[in-house]
């Protein structure tokens, strides 16, 4: 049966490319930014290009907070690119007009990458850790990354005692280690953009079309 997949359509990001990807993976995929379409949905795939402020506010405009955070409540799949990434996280160092406090489902700050050259742009290799669903098949693979700046640190307390298992972090490297990817649940998001990543990124948006309910 073919999954229904919103990409969240809030004046910001990869949409058609994303749309297009989606979709030859076997994905019945809707680009909106209607509010219940985008909670009934099985998947919500949040795109982001751009200042992390400004895609923050485009997200804000159309309650974006409240879809992410109610689809999570619910157990609800979510898988956030580039800086639909980013803006999952608590803040961030970059410079913008808009909103600089992100959704904080993750702690953490997005900086600026301290490289020799940035932005960060071309294809590379990733660490993926064991167990994950996103990268089954495809976790020697190299993706294409565009980005000046990036989460540096994961630091997540399990306040639970072990009764909800530890998010699966990927990690590249450019001037530094950073987050490329993270598996939490119903929550997961992508520095890097599988849209435009080959064979590699078709494999893993399939991976999570596939592991929608």
């Amino acid at each position: 049966m073919s999954r229904r997949v919103v990409v969240l359509d809030y004046g910001f990001g990869n949409v058609r490319s994303a749309v297009r990807a989606l979709e030859r993976v076997g994905a019945d995929v809707e680009l909106t930014a209607d509010k219940k379409a985008a909670l009934e949905a099985d998947g919500l795939l949040v795109p982001g290009v751009g200042a992390f402020a400004a895609v923050n506010a485009g997200l804000h405009a159309i309650d974006g907070a409240g879809i992410v955070d109610r689809r999570l409540a619910g157990g609800r799949p979510v898988l956030g690119i580039c800086v639909g990434l980013q803006v999952m996280f608590e803040t961030s160092t970059e410079p913008g007009e808009g909103l600089p406090d992100g959704l904080g489902q993750w702690p953490g700050t997005v900086e600026r990458l301290p490289a020799q050259v940035v932005p960060h742009m071309g294809w590379t290799p990733v660490q993926v850790p064991a167990g994950s669903v996103l990268f089954d098949g495809v976790e020697d693979e190299r993706f294409y990354f565009v980005h000046s700046y990036a989460v540096q640190r994961f630091e997540l307390v399990d306040t639970t005692g072990g009764l909800v298992e530890a998010p699966k972090v990927t990690w590249a490297e450019h001037g530094t280690r950073f987050v490329a990817a993270v598996e939490n649940g119903a929550l997961a998001a992508t520095q890097f953009h599988p849209e435009k990543s080959g064979d590699a990124g078709a494999q893993l948006l399939r991976n999570w079309v596939g592991s929608l309910g």
